[in-house]
Parts: structure tokens; C-alpha cells; sequence
């Protein structure tokens, strides 16, 4: 069917130029809202007609007669009708539906995917400080960037992941006294303790580690203890070391991997940052003003100007973003994605701001941003808000293992990056079609059980299924099935385009319950080989489909359930 739509869609570009020169750049169809009104609708007679100075209607007529003498037509399409005022409604022949499943069958694990391409992309998400175990909130951006990540590498796509966190300041300092206090015996709650502190449980281990004298390592650092309690310094080290192994596991636990962590220290140990800001004075877009150093942000549409070094001589958070940016672009990633907090909402115009002023070739827009609410967790009907090992938070480990990884990730992958998510435990462990997860998996555990009853009764090859004769797959639910499985690829580059993960969800939920309804319509180990063949062909192409997607999710796609 892919192969009969773009000839359809070549032959309508060409239908298009010849009523006015440069229409046939916007041909392309859509899915009818009613499926009763065909396979494919096209509105360009009505985007053309008042330009043309011609009734939509009278305009629809006479590119649906110059569409039916085109070869492709003739092939591909049985009827074209026209609707209300000037729809241009397509039904295909059968065998344009049913190119589809042997389109999949051969692809395999490929269908959908686009060629490689030259750019580098650079994915920038969870990038959490190492002062505690990853959070709900963290969970839902590592599903996010992951999936992310898979959807532009199915658009051939080179994608570069990135983990960002910082090992230095405020924050790390925190973390460093709150273990000493607890090496010395103090905890929340003692006079001594400071509001300030970290509360969880975790802080004892790292103590008790330390004292210990024992080794840990991150994947991207090693660091052995030296057991001496006044040592702050090596304290602070170990306590950072320690927490980047634990965020590890948490990121392995659910099949997160990256291909760099990049350190913000290193922007002030290499210079980068003084760099940035000398580029950004010597283009004259800083001033001096209350003791402090100033950006004319303005100039590229913030609402106000903002402080870039303060009276005490630190830079504020976003100079290090600004030259973090500038060493992305200088490592050749020409699209740099990020994905955040909504928190981090306004730092998005200063930050390209800075990068507009620096004058370093960057382009307006640089980088993208995906931006994500926090994460409520229910159980039981009742908000759970507290981890006893963070203390203060539910964690991403808890998550999993409260629930499973496949239902953690489609769960947080299921709305809207920016709108409010609400995970319900209960729902998630749901064996029902409540359950999105399990729905989609069910569907596809319930295809390889008769995929497997068919070879062991009748030693069928699944392999020799994309040379099966379709002409049988007649039915209604059959060809909303085909239609579903051609929607795939387009789906694949939208959700990418739109850095939009949430629509794979929603795509396999309606390939799942298109599938239920064709396996509750026919039967599929009939006596009729023929007829046994192409339904065994489709329902083959389907599963093949819905892993491709739960793949692009990172959820598995079990033969049993």
C-alpha cells in the first residue's frame, strides 16, 4: 500500500501543477474522519479553488475526472467521490490494501524506518545533579529521551545521547556535609542537623561506605574511600561517585544507556565558560551595572536584561548553559535536543539569547526543547509522596519495582510531555484492557500463540508467509486492520517531527484493539489453506508492526503472557 500511495500522491502532484504552477507541492492525503467515506481524502481542490476563481465543487469534478484517467488511478483506486464542498474521497482496490502485509513481512524489524542520513543530532535528558537516587519526575524524562533518541534514529537520523550533571556548587557541598554529619553519628532531627541537609536513608549508605573504605564505581568515574571522617574533600568526592553508581543501576534497570556524561566542572576547568563570556563582551552585549555583569538579553526578545555575574564574582546558572551550548555546536551537532523540567521553562530565552550574541554561528531556535511536568503517583486511590529510601520523594527504582519496567515506561510515555500525569500502581498492575501495556502486549502475545499453534500443527514457516496470495483478506475488520499497519511509517516521521513519543502509544492502543476486533471477526486456522495463509500473513505483519513500535518505546513485546 505505501508503494500504491506514492504513485497515487506523484500522480495527484502532477494533476495539481497543471491547474496552477507550484500547486503540486501540496498534494497529500488524509485518513477520512469517517472510515465509511473511503481509504484517503484529499481537500486540495478547496485550498486551490479561490485562487482559481472556480467553485470548490465544480474544481473537485474535474480534477476527480483527470485523477481517474492517470495510470496510477486506473491501478490503485476503485472509486473516487466527491462530498460536501469539495471533498475528494478515495477508495483503493483491494490489492493497494493488501500490498501492505507483504510490505511488512519483508522489511521486518525495518518497516518504517527512513535512510541514513549525514547530521548528527545530540539528545540531551535526565542530566540530574548527583545529590540523590532519581525521582519519579527523572523516570519520566529518561523515557522521554529515550524513546526520543529511538523515534529520530527510525528517520536514519545519527543520535548522540548525553547526560549533563553538575559536580560542583551549592548542591554538592550539601551533600558533602550531610554525610560527614552522618559519619559522625548525627541525623535529621538532632540539634546539629541543618535544615538544609539531605534526609533520605541514602545518606547513611554513603557514610557507612565511606567509613568502610570501600570502592564504587560509575560508568563514568572510580573512587575509593579513605575512611577518615574529617576528610570533606574526599567525602565529597566518594558521596558523588556513589550516587552516579546508583542513578547506573536505576538507568540499566530501565535499558537507559548514554554515549557521554559530561560534566559542568569541566566548563570552568577547561575555560570554556570564561570563553563564552569574552565572546559575549567583545560583541558588546554586555554592560556593567550594580557591581554586576550584565546581558542585553533584550536584544533577542527576553522580557528583561539578565545578570550573568554577580557582585561576588560567580557566574549565574545559565552563563555555564550558554558555553555548555557552544561546545555542542563545536562538536559538529548542528540539532541539539533537550529535555527538562518545565522548571527550566525560563531559561530557554536567555540561553539562546546568549548564543545569538556570542555571534558564533549558531541559528535562531538552537537548541530544541522538550519540556515535562512532574509525575503523581497513585495507589490505592491515595498519593504516594514518600520514598524511605530518598526520603522526601517516590524514586524511579521504586516505580519499577513496585510495577515493571515495560509498564513504567508506557505509562510515562502515554500523555503529553507538558501535561500533568497522574501514574496509578493499580492500573499498571492490571491484567485487563484497563491496562494500556498490557492491551498492546496481549495483543501481541495473543498473535504469536497462533502463530505457534499453526507451525506445531502444521510445521508452518513464518518466513515464507510474505509470498502468501492476500486476494482472501476481503473482510471489514481485515482491511481496517491493513490500514491501520500502512498508517505506521507516517506516524513514525510525525512523532519524530514533533518530538512526540505519546503518539506511538496512542497508534499501537488502535492497532491492538483493531487487531481484537479482526480476531473476534475470523477465524484464522480455517481448513482453506488459501484463505488460512493470507489471514496468518496479516496477523504475522501485525505482530512485526507492534514490536517495531513497542520497540521504539523501549517496552518489550512478550510470546506469552
Amino acid at each position: 500500500m505505501l508503494s500504491a500511495k506514492q504513485h497515487l500522491l506523484t500522480a495527484l502532484a502532477a494533476e495539481l501543477e497543471k491547474l496552477q504552477t507550484g500547486a503540486g507541492v501540496r498534494a497529500a492525503f488524509e485518513s477520512p474522519k469517517v472510515a465509511a467515506h473511503g481509504d484517503l481524502a484529499c481537500t486540495a481542490a478547496m485550498q486551490l479553488a479561490k485562487g482559481l476563481k472556480q467553485n470548490p465543487r465544480q474544481l473537485s469534478e474535474t480534477l476527480r475526472s483527470a485523477l481517474l484517467a492517470t495510470p496510477a488511478f486506473e491501478r490503485w483506486v476503485d472509486a473516487i467521490e466527491i462530498a460536501g464542498p469539495g471533498f475528494i474521497n478515495i477508495r483503493l482496490k483491494d490489492a493497494a490494501k493488501q500490498a501492505v502485509v507483504q510490505e511488512v513481512l519483508q522489511a521486518a524489524e525495518c518497516f518504517g524506518e527512513q535512510a541514513a542520513q549525514s547530521n548528527k543530532v545530540l539528545v540531551e535528558f535526565v542530566s540530574a545533579n548527583p545529590t540523590g537516587p532519581l525521582h519519579v519526575g527523572h523516570g519520566r524524562q529518561a523515557a522521554l529521551g529515550d524513546a526520543i533518541c529511538n523515534l529520530l534514529t527510525t528517520q536514519g537520523q545519527q543520535v548522540y545521547r548525553e547526560f549533563y550533571y553538575n559536580d560542583a556548587g551549592v548542591q554538592i557541598g550539601t551533600l558533602a556535609n550531610s554525610t560527614q554529619l552522618r559519619a559522625k553519628g548525627f541525623k535529621p532531627g538532632d540539634a546539629e542537623w541543618p535544615e538544609a541537609a539531605y534526609n533520605g536513608d541514602y545518606i547513611q549508605d554513603i557514610a557507612n561506605d565511606f567509613l568502610a573504605g570501600k570502592t564504587v564505581q560509575s560508568d563514568d568515574r572510580s573512587c575509593t574511600a579513605s575512611g577518615d571522617v574529617n576528610d570533606l574533600d574526599g567525602m565529597r568526592e566518594f558521596a558523588v561517585a556513589y550516587l552516579r553508581r546508583e542513578q547506573d543501576l536505576d538507568l540499566k534497570a530501565f535499558d537507559v544507556r548514554f554515549d557521554n556524561y559530561y560534566l559542568e566542572s569541566s566548563l570552568y576547568t577547561s575555560g570554556k565558560v570564561d570563553a563564552a563570556v569574552q565572546k559575549l563582551n567583545e560583541a558588546g552585549k554586555t554592560y556593567e551595572q550594580d557591581g554586576a555583569l550584565w546581558l542585553k538579553s533584550t536584544d533577542y526578545g527576553d522580557d528583561k536584561d539578565r545578570v550573568m555575574r554577580k557582585g561576588d564574582g560567580t557566574y549565574t546558572y545559565f552563563v555555564p548553559d550558554v558555553a555548555y551550548h557552544i561546545a555542542k555546536w563545536a562538536r559538529g551537532f548542528t540539532r541539539v535536543v533537550n529535555i527538562q523540567g518545565t522548571d527550566h521553562h525560563g531559561t530557554i530565552a536567555r540561553v539562546r539569547a546568549g548564543l545569538q550574541a556570542a555571534n558564533v554561528g549558531i541559528p535562531e531556535g538552537y537548541p530544541d526543547y522538550v519540556l515535562h511536568t512532574m509525575v503523581r503517583v497513585m495507589r490505592g486511590g491515595e498519593e504516594v509522596k514518600i520514598s524511605k529510601r530518598a526520603g522526601s520523594y517516590v524514586t524511579l527504582r521504586d516505580l519499577i519495582e513496585w510495577t515493571s519496567k515495560d509498564a513504567v515506561r508506557f505509562f510515562l510515555l502515554s500523555r503529553k510531555p507538558d501535561t500533568e500525569y497522574i501514574f496509578d500502581i493499580d492500573l499498571a498492575l492490571a491484567q485487563n484492557n484497563d491496562n494500556p501495556v498490557y492491551y498492546v502486549q496481549y495483543a501481541h502475545a495473543r498473535i504469536c500463540s497462533v502463530l505457534a499453534a499453526w507451525k506445531e500443527k502444521d510445521s508452518g514457516d513464518v518466513a515464507k508467509l510474505a509470498q502468501a496470495d492476500l486476494s482472501p483478506l476481503q473482510s471489514p475488520q481485515a482491511h481496517a486492520l491493513m490500514l491501520a499497519l500502512a498508517k505506521y511509517p507516517e506516524m513514525l516521521t510525525s512523532a519524530a517531527t514533533d518530538f512526540a513519543p505519546h503518539d506511538v502509544t496512542f497508534y499501537l492502543r488502535d492497532l491492538a484493539s483493531q487487531y481484537h476486533s479482526y480476531y473476534d471477526a475470523e477465524r484464522i486456522l480455517v481448513d482453506d489453506e488459501a484463505v488460512k495463509q493470507a489471514r496468518l500473513a496479516l496477523v504475522a505483519a501485525t505482530a512485526q508492526v507492534l514490536r517495531n513500535g513497542l520497540k521504539v518505546l523501549g517496552v518489550s513485546a512478550p510470546q506469552k503472557m
